[in-house]
């Protein structure tokens, strides 16, 4: 069975990211479930959304045996809890299954100023695991927001996949390829089977539900795009 776990407005202006605390929980479930890896989704950019750089939020795919969310969730609020930052909004969520219309909220979030009032009720109406963490409570805006664009398969940038992480300097195309990502492509799709790829932070965007590494030309290699 495959999880999601959404979190959003995590951090302050002092501490790490929501993307790091995301990382760091996909490395604590990776002892029980077969993590597939941690996405980062960039909502709404404006004057009146409370964040400290982007806001942008963070979903953890996952797969493993029957586990009742509400376990998921207590494993994941402890996290989140023990790292609480003063000053932030936290926001969790846990689904095994998104409904079309949270998708089209996410999507939503990404174009459109929404309060907490709404994210809750759909929450409430699809029985998904939706909670705030502390301060306003903000974050499960995001949070829902998070899994729905996760779920379309097509928005993001993976921020951990296989072991893309590892990876510096100039590496081949294999190389890339055996570290997690499902295929390399320029921007107008065509696949891209030779030469070398500067491997220093790959975030591959996720499209198809596949982490899929978009690349351009430069001087003798290629560079590595970051789309949303």
């Amino acid at each position: 069975m495959q999880y999601l776990i959404g979190l959003d407005d995590t951090d302050n202006h002092e501490s790490r990211g929501t993307g790091h605390l995301a990382r760091f929980m996909a490395e604590a479930l990776a002892q029980n479930f077969i993590v597939h890896g941690v996405v980062r989704h960039q909502l709404l950019e404006d004057e009146r959304v409370p964040k400290t750089s982007h806001n942008s939020s963070a979903t953890i795919i996952f797969d493993g045996d029957s586990y009742p969310l509400t376990e998921i969730a207590e494993f994941a609020r402890k996290i989140m809890l023990d790292d609480f930052q003063p000053g932030s909004d936290p926001g969790l969520c846990v689904v095994s299954h998104v409904p079309d219309e949270i998708i089209r909220y996410g999507q939503r979030a990404q174009r459109e100023f929404l309060h907490q009032q709404e994210p809750r009720a759909l929450a409430a109406a699809h029985d998904i695991h939706l909670e705030g963490l502390g301060g306003t409570e903000g974050g499960v805006i995001g949070a829902l927001a998070s899994v729905g664009l996760t779920a379309s398969g097509n928005d993001g940038r993976y921020v951990q996949v296989g072991s893309i992480r590892t990876l510096t300097g100039l590496q081949s195309i294999d190389a890339v390829l055996a570290s997690g990502i499902a295929s390399i492509r320029t921007l107008d799709g065509q696949p891209v089977t030779d030469g070398l790829v500067l491997a220093d932070k790959l975030r591959p965007a996720r499209r198809d539900g596949q982490p899929i590494l978009f690349v351009e030309w430069q001087d003798d290699h290629w560079l590595p795009l970051k789309l949303d």
